[in-house]
């Protein structure tokens, strides 16, 4: 595809102004190539080489022409939607990833796929099936290619690299540098693109403070602090999914407007965790690490350390989910007596909440809507629709999701019940739609 096209597309659906010089240098760069792209989380590096993998390729014969692979469902699908607006009409793609009917996926790729945005373990599993084929696959994307291998993706990624024979281009990405890069890549030579590090990089505007918890138990501590930001969306990072559950069950019989995210927990509810903290139905999010890597979420005023990182790059992550693309950001690590503040940890400034405003329920709720891009509806839909025959003014439809079978709509807290029933009778672009309001 021609750079110009790329480039416009990025602005018109992705809304992206102008490309940072990462993304620059990777819309540029001479193809084929075998480069490993260094830069922070929220610095862009989904757009940098989507650009550069959509250049490597053409439309034509339908095959297997792109291959991503991600370490997460949630990683996966975020590329998805990026690489998707960028390639269609001219060229499909198709996610798969565990969490999802595989008959979904099958059909998918029966109708014809050119590029695949696959996590290891599933794309594997269509492999050996015989309903996937990458033969004609000639750029291959290892996208936070330490992270897979972290997860211990390691044979299921040698077993994929073994089966491609054709790939002229090879892109990794990542925010740290491995030592040694994994031997299935062979031993040509590997261009770094460092954007992580000295001048070129991007460096996240976040201002890092320590909050003191008189007790080891923390949760008043967390309550005076969320009290005090209540303005914007809020990241709480646990250690262990337990956790997680404690103190998200504190913070709702506090009536905070908090949500949920942890690996134990199915694919749809973890996916729907994310569109209520983006939609601001629940501006605060409590969760593992699960989530401090590979989630696009704008706009996260602060996140919240309830329990110290376990290392400097869970740290770093953590962090990097706040003051991203040029935004300021803050963090704050919740720290009792009994806890032994890491060797990594920079010298902080004490923040003193005053934990004295009420709880502010969430101004906006999400309705659901049974139907979605596979079923032909778009955003632009659905907000006609709510306006429409919900009545909404057009700055009462808020954020608005659509997935393959599903969409959420945000819109005022205290007229979600009557839209839901306004719009009961009628049909959303001549389908039939049930509409409900999340809980």
């Amino acid at each position: 595809m021609e750079t110009g096209t790329l480039i416009s597309r990025a602005s018109e659906r992705l809304g992206i102004g102008t490309l940072t010089p990462m993304q620059s240098e990777m819309a540029r760069i001479k193809l084929p190539c075998r480069v490993l792209l260094l830069a922070p989380t929220g610095s862009g590096k989904t757009l940098a080489f989507a650009v550069a993998m959509l250049r490597g390729i053409k439309a034509g014969e339908k095959a297997i022409k792109a291959l991503v692979l991600v370490p997460t469902r949630e990683l996966a699908l975020q590329v998805y939607e990026v690489v998707r607006s960028l390639a269609q009409p001219e060229l499909k793609t198709v996610a798969l990833y565990g969490g999802h009917k595989f008959e979904t996926e099958t059909k998918s790729l029966e109708a014809g796929a050119d590029i695949v945005v696959a996590t290891p373990g599933r794309l594997l599993d269509h492999l050996q099936r015989g309903s996937a084929g990458v033969h004609d696959v000639s750029v291959l994307v290892l996208d936070e290619y330490d992270k897979s291998l972290e997860l211990g993706f390691l044979g299921e990624m040698r077993s994929i690299a073994g089966r491609l024979k054709n790939v002229k281009s090879l892109i990794l990405t990542s925010a740290t540098r491995l030592a040694e890069m994994p031997d299935f890549l062979g031993t040509a030579p590997i261009k770094c693109l460092d954007y992580a590090t000295g001048e070129d990089a991007a460096r996240p505007d976040v201002l890092f403070e320590r909050v003191d918890s008189p007790s080891a138990d923390k949760l008043e501590t967390l309550d005076a602090l969320l009290r005090d930001l209540q303005d914007g969306r809020v990241i709480v990072f646990v250690n262990h999914r337990d956790a997680a559950e404690r103190v998200y069950r504190h913070l709702l019989e506090r009536k905070f407007p908090a949500g949920l995210y942890h690996g134990g927990l199915e694919q749809d509810v973890r996916e729907r965790a994310l569109v209520l903290l983006a939609n601001g139905t629940t501006p605060v999010l409590v969760s593992t690490d699960l989530a401090s890597r590979g989630l696009d979420i704008d706009s996260v005023g602060a996140v919240v350390h309830y329990h110290l990182p376990v290392s400097e790059e869970a740290m770093t992550h953590r962090n990097g989910r706040t003051g991203r693309m040029g935004a300021s950001g803050r963090a704050f690590a919740i720290i009792s007596d009994t806890d032994k503040v890491p060797d990594f940890f920079p010298a902080l400034d004490t923040y003193w909440p005053e934990g004295t405003a009420p709880v502010k329920p969430s101004p906006w709720a999400t309705l659901h809507f049974n139907a979605g891009r596979k079923d032909k509806i778009s955003k632009g839909d659905i907000a006609g629709f709510l306006m429409q025959k919900g009545g909404l003014g057009r700055d009462e439809v808020g954020r608005i999701d659509v997935k393959d079978h599903q969409a959420y709509a945000a819109v005022p807290a205290d007229k979600a019940r009557a839209t839901t029933a306004a719009v009961a009778p009628y049909k959303v672009k001549n389908t039939r739609v049930r509409v409900t309001q999340l809980k």
